[in-house]
């Protein structure tokens, strides 16, 4: 596609260079700063100041100044020029002669200077010598297959170098010791200072001129076959792609980034960047292209052209007018070497983020979140296209000149729902994105309410993780877009994070009363129970007290019962809940369960108060006439099983409240709370014949006691079970059971005496067994005690008398290990390692060593 890279302003016209003399033809230029040089056909040289304007509408023109020119007198036409700035020398090439001329006057330099036999030569811009106030060329001599190497000082010309080559050279090019020659059927890279040569490709110089030209450092030029302009490193290969020229190209120059050719009609402009075609400027019977210094000169026989490039910001905007994004990037890129740092960072930037504005609106969204990112866009640029996402108080204002020609989104779209919701989306995942990066540094509040309003329109799942974490969001600005999208719960959520958090439990409030349609959670009763719970504002948790328990006493309980475990400074008061909860009679009980049963408050009067209440609700189901026998069993399951596992309720006061009902069961528990057994087995087992019972009071009674506390209650149940009064064959059999099932509890001996003599001998078979069996095992594991005694004995036997078969030395001087004190008298204690103390020192040491056993197998019982 194409661009205008150039602009064609006409430098010198005909009539200013050869007046009425039309036989008069331009042969070369040379340009150097404002100085034009012209060689013509009549051996003359034409000096011009070159002075370069802006019109109005931002055009290019010249000004020239016709200086002295002058004639050399050789009748020869000027073949070639070459400016020496530094030396303030023009180096002519005329009838095979290099000669040298001042610059200014255009006066000959004395014959020192002069090099005859030449057929053209080329100025070495890569210098090898570092001698500022010389200039290196090299010259293509009349001699067959000969090239020279010049050092061309003010006054004199010094030979260098000469090397012969493998066929005549008829193009050259120079740059640091490399020449690129163009032979008659090939180019080749030569190294002049080793000598080595890499040949490049053939060409055949009788269909066309080749063409030589240096690009930049250790690189080249050339006309290839086909119509191709061919890129060459000095180490012989390509690092571009070749540009495509027309067959019958007679001249090429370059203008970073761009290759520009002239052929009979047309010159072609192509970027090296992309090797494509960028630009044709029609023009006429041209014969000379070149560039100096940045400048692109054209020229016919008989006018001098000059090729302006359009400033490289105006190329860039022209590409991204025409929505052509990768051509402007590599375009920018590509200029970066001809652009101060500073200037380019800037100018790269602003062409990312215009770039991804063109992808934006196309909704290629990948594409363009990419380029945003690259080019650190200011995402209000972005928000700022939405209606009313940034916050009210943003200060924030577009960018000058703009990045986008859009109006707002709905100009974008041109109004179209399927491309809003799709530009919506790609917002929210570029907010999400970047929100907690450094883009957002700067405008955080501007990201989270634009995010927020995008949330709470679109119905995002995420609007909730956003107001529940750590956010930005201008609350002013929120609230009323939360309510116009009936996001009441997120909006509660928002004044929490904004520690309002009695503005966010009315609105929750609300929306449970249905005064609010929200329908976020369902779940939103036990939400609030859960906040209050865990809320620090104690005056918060009793204000909406009432609220909850109202509600559901079993669930609201938990604003009581689960408290934050930090909450160790000002807790809540017990006694105080307590009594609050009197009006919620299930609340209080749930709360009761949680001082006794999770917390395990060892406290009496809340131990009696639970047990009160457990006993009050089972009284109040069994007085109703319909009342659920499950529900009815399971209070009363409760309440067993608390009076058998606490120890801390006033056992009294509580047996005068279930001695007037039919809670049998439950007073025989509460008399052996009081050790009052007896009483307790003659309801078990008589008034309630529920031998299972008894055997269960005395396991449970006689729980983390010792063995002889459980044997004393099986012989009072079994006393029960034999009294002689109520016999039975009922309690004869209870009785058989127990024997059998719980043997290794009974005194055997006293069992015998105890049952009568007309029991047979295999209803008590399994009790006998197991009598036996535990007789001989107690007596068996007194022998095997008795025996690791009498080992222990013998040992400790040997090793006295391996002390006494020693010799000890004692005296004055020697000292107690213990008390570090010296022997009195001759009394000591001498243990096995060798070690004399005192004999009260051993006592002592004794004493501890048993305390501290004692103290010891204390602690693993316990």
């Amino acid at each position: 596609m194409s661009i205008k890279a150039f602009e064609l302003c006409l430098a010198v016209e005909r009539d200013l260079l050869m007046g009425d003399k039309a036989r008069i033809n331009i042969e070369c230029i040379e340009c150097c700063g404002k100085n034009l040089y012209i060689g013509t056909n009549d051996c003359f040289i034409f000096h011009f100041v070159l002075e370069e304007r802006s019109l109005a509408n931002g055009k290019q023109t010249f000004s020239v100044q016709r200086q002295p020119h002058k004639y050399l007198g050789l009748k020869k036409p000027v073949n070639e020029l070459k400016a020496a700035s530094a030396l303030n020398r023009l180096i002519v090439l005329c009838d095979n002669t290099i000669m040298l001329v001042n610059m200014l006057s255009l006066d000959l330099i004395p014959s020192g200077s002069k090099i005859k036999g030449v057929v053209t030569f080329t100025v070495n811009e890569n210098p090898v010598s570092g001698d500022p106030f010389c200039v290196e060329i090299c010259v293509i001599s009349i001699k067959k297959r000969t090239i020279q190497i010049y050092m061309v000082y003010e006054d004199k010309v010094q030979i260098v170098k000469e090397l012969s080559t493998p066929e005549q050279p008829s193009a050259v090019s120079l740059d640091g010791y490399f020449l690129c020659l163009a032979f008659t059927t090939q180019y080749i890279i030569l190294n002049y200072n080793t000598g080595t040569s890499q040949d490049l490709f053939p060409y055949d110089s009788e269909e066309k001129k080749p063409i030589v030209k240096r690009v930049g450092r250790e690189e080249f030029l050339l006309a290839g076959p086909g119509g191709l302009g061919m890129f060459a490193t000095a180490a012989g290969v390509s690092q571009r792609a070749p540009v495509h020229w027309s067959e019958n190209v007679i001249g090429a120059a370059v203008c970073y980034p761009y290759v520009l050719a002239l052929d009979d009609g047309f010159v072609t402009i192509h970027s090296m960047l992309d090797q494509q075609l960028k630009q044709t400027v029609s023009f006429r019977d041209g014969h000379i292209l070149q560039d100096f210094e940045g400048k692109v000169i054209l020229a016919t026989t008989k006018e001098v052209y000059m090729l302006v490039p359009l400033p490289l910001e105006r190329q860039i905007q022209d590409l991204l007018a025409s929505q052509r994004v990768e051509e402007a990037i590599v375009l920018a890129e590509g200029a970066r070497r001809t652009i101060p740092k500073d200037k380019f960072q800037v100018l790269h930037r602003r062409i990312l983020q215009q770039s991804g504005f063109i992808l934006f609106g196309q909704l290629q969204f990948l594409e363009a979140k990419e380029y945003f990112r690259k080019g650190r866009l200011d995402v209000r640029e972005l928000i700022s296209l939405y209606p009313l996402l940034l916050p009210s108080t943003s200060t924030f204002t577009r960018s000058h000149p703009p990045l986008h020609a859009f109006a707002d989104l709905n100009h974008l779209t041109q109004g179209d729902h399927n491309k809003i919701i799709k530009c919506k989306q790609f917002l929210i995942s570029y907010l999400n994105e970047i929100r907690t990066t450094e883009v957002a540094n700067g405008c955080k509040e501007d990201v989270d309410t634009a995010l927020l309003k995008l949330y709470a329109e679109t119905g995002h799942e995420s609007l909730l993780d956003l107001v529940a974490s750590e956010n930005s969001c201008l609350l002013v600005d929120c609230v009323p877009w939360l309510e116009k999208y009936h996001k009441y719960f997120a909006l509660g959520l928002l004044y929490h994070y904004n520690r309002q958090d009695d503005t966010a439990v009315q609105i929750w409030i609300k929306i449970v009363n249905r005064d609010l349609q929200d329908n976020t959670r369902a779940d939103l009763f036990e939400y609030i129970v859960d906040f209050l719970s865990f809320c620090s504002n104690q005056e918060l948790v009793w204000k909406y007290a009432d609220w909850v328990l109202q509600q559901n006493e079993k669930i609201g309980v938990h604003i009581f019962t689960r408290r934050p475990a930090n909450e160790d400074k000002v807790k809540l008061n017990p006694d105080v809940v307590i009594k609050y909860l009197h009006k919620y009679p299930q609340a209080v009980v749930f709360y009761l369960e949680h001082l006794v049963l999770d917390r395990n408050i060892q406290k009496e009067a809340f131990h009696t108060h639970l047990a009160v209440l457990y006993l009050e609700r089972f009284l109040d189901l069994y007085s109703q006439k319909k009342h659920s026998s499950d529900e009815l069993s399971y209070v009363r399951g409760k309440l067993r099983k608390f009076l058998q596992q606490s120890s801390l309720y006033r056992v009294h006061f509580i047996l005068g409240k279930i001695k007037d009902t039919q809670l049998d069961l439950e007073c025989a528990i509460l008399y052996g709370k009081l050790e009052e057994h007896d009483k307790a087995m003659n309801i078990l087992v008589h008034q309630l014949k529920d031998f299972k019972a008894a055997e269960d009071y005395c396991i449970w009674n006689s729980k983390n006691r010792d063995f002889s506390y459980r044997q004393k209650l099986f012989h009072m149940l079994l006393s029960t079970y034999m009294d002689p009064l109520l016999t039975s064959s009922e309690l004869s059999v209870a009785a058989v059971d127990l024997l059998n099932s719980h043997a290794e509890v009974f005194d055997a001996t006293w069992v015998l005496r105890l049952v009568p003599d007309n029991w047979s001998m295999q209803l008590l078979c399994p009790f006998l067994i197991e009598a036996m069996r535990k007789s001989m095992h107690s007596t068996r594991m007194s022998q095997v005690a008795l025996a690791l005694a009498h080992s222990e004995n013998l040992i400790y036997k040997h090793e006295k008398l391996k002390c006494q078969a020693e010799k000890v030395m004692l005296s004055e001087k020697k000292g107690c290990q213990l008390c570090h004190n010296t022997f009195n008298d001759p009394e000591f204690v001498w243990y096995s390692s060798g070690v004399p103390v005192h004999t009260h020192c051993a006592m002592k040491r004794n004493k501890n060593l048993t305390d501290m056993k004692h103290l010891t197998d204390a602690s693993n019982h316990t």
